[in-house]
């Protein structure tokens, strides 16, 4: 099993319903990450969306001067009014903020979202391999478990 985490391949009709069910739990477990990871990812590539669409909205000329609410927390805010509708405040992570044109901060949002796109077909790819692998061990297992039922139905003493 160790040699299958590096990439080598082994027949698993050769393994032991007990080594098939370790298997198949070390793939539950990893598709199950993989889905976490996934989901992660695609809130994030909503995040960045929602900022693109705020940065083309919410930092428009109409909204120059007009009232705001400012948010300090998600459930604290203070009135204030939009003094810039050309300049905006990038959080670029790690509690680092740039400040950028708003059609430079929406370029930077647009390329997070597709970066972020590309990571989760990569994801996909590597979740629907996972998951396959994952149908193939219950098969086998399956078939295992069918085969020690027939013969333990049968009385006969030959093994496997």
């Amino acid at each position: 099993m160790a040699g299958a985490q590096q990439g080598q391949q082994i027949d698993i009709s050769s393994l032991s319903a007990q080594q098939l069910s370790q298997v198949k739990k070390q793939l539950d477990d990893e598709v199950q990450h993989l889905t976490n990871s996934y989901q992660s990812l695609k809130r994030a590539q909503a995040k960045f969306r929602e900022c693109v669409a705020n940065v083309k909205s919410g930092v428009a000329e109409s909204t120059k001067d007009k009232p705001i609410l400012v948010p300090l927390t998600s459930s604290l805010y203070v009135p204030g009014k939009l003094a810039d509708t050309k300049h905006v405040l990038v959080d670029v992570g790690t509690g680092f903020y740039v400040e950028k044109t708003t059609a430079d901060a929406e370029k930077f949002y647009n390329g997070k979202v597709e970066e972020l796109g590309s990571n989760i077909k990569e994801l996909e790819n590597i979740a629907n391999g996972k998951a396959q692998n994952l149908r193939m061990v219950e098969e086998v297992l399956r078939q295992k478990m069918i085969a020690g039922q027939q013969q333990g139905g049968q009385g006969s003493a030959s093994t496997t």
